[in-house]
């Protein structure tokens, strides 16, 4: 594998688990000093002990201003800087109507992913004014930041805002030579949905829901965790602003259409079509 990172050093937030640690992973093989944060401190101390390079685990909250500057400081006092950054907490919420949608419920989510990740970027911009130096960051989106459902509206509020947060960074980041990049996963099987039992859209029936991908199948922590690492890396440093869909196609599938699936949940019909092949005349 590439050793991109060699010398540099990473903080992955929501590492514990799904696709910050196979971040944290990826970033750790490629050479990379990692900082790991989450809420679970048990399982992201677990995630720490398996990387193959230098590694700290940190038990922090990422919608907490206290527990931004803490991870920050953490990295700093062990490693000395912090060179990239990938923001990735976050988390589900309510699959409530929105008429049932509680406010508590609401301002949890928002705080959680949105709030979060402007703690991050602040805390990341903070950093490399200290050390004299910039680098790069990456923000977990999602697929829910580019369409809309009625049934994630929480969740999908805080998307939308992360890219509002990501490209406003890009702006102020570009001149510094910070660049500023999202990833936006479609249907990634991971802790966050698997949690969510069986309510329909949650984790139960995500492959069955991965069917209609165009590549017909879910994604997996590790397909996102190579393209945050392309962002960060070097072989994206034309790159800034930018959201990168890793989710088979899902964003733009225009459903619609009998061609595009139309809501059916069995694509046969449309494989089908896709296969037929002209015969070739003399």
């Amino acid at each position: 594998m590439n050793r991109r990172f060699d010398g540099a050093v990473a903080v992955v937030t929501g590492a514990g688990s799904g696709i910050g640690a196979a971040s944290a992973r990826r970033l750790s093989e490629e050479g990379a000093s990692v900082v790991l944060v989450d809420v679970a401190e048990d399982a992201v101390r677990s995630v720490a002990e398996a990387l193959p390079g230098p590694a700290l685990a940190v038990r922090g909250d990422v919608s907490s201003e206290d527990d931004t500057d803490a991870y920050l400081a953490a990295a700093v006092d062990r490693f000395g800087r912090v060179d990239l950054h990938h923001l990735n907490a976050g988390i589900v919420g309510t699959f409530d109507r929105l008429p049932d949608i509680p406010v508590a419920d609401f301002d949890r989510i928002v705080a959680v992913n949105l709030r979060g990740a402007f703690l991050g970027v602040r805390g990341a911009f903070r950093q490399y004014a200290r050390q004299g130096a910039g680098g790069a960051i990456v923000i977990t989106a999602s697929i829910a930041s580019l369409r809309g459902s009625h049934d994630l509206l929480a969740y999908e509020s805080s998307k939308h805002g992360v890219l509002g947060v990501m490209r406003g960074a890009a702006m102020y980041g570009g001149p510094q030579g910070v660049r500023v990049n999202a990833v936006a996963p479609g249907l990634v099987p991971t802790g966050l949905f698997a949690a969510s039992g069986d309510v329909p859209g949650a984790g139960d029936d995500i492959l069955r829901r991965g069917n209609t991908v165009p590549q017909r199948r879910t994604g997996s922590p590790e397909e996102v965790a190579a393209a945050v690492a392309f962002l960060l890396s070097d072989d994206a440093s034309y790159v800034n602003g930018e959201v990168l869909s890793v989710d088979g196609g899902s964003a733009w599938v225009n459903t619609v259409r009998p061609g595009g699936g139309a809501g059916a949940w069995d694509p046969r019909p449309i494989d089908a079509a896709a296969r037929v092949i002209p015969e070739r005349t003399a």
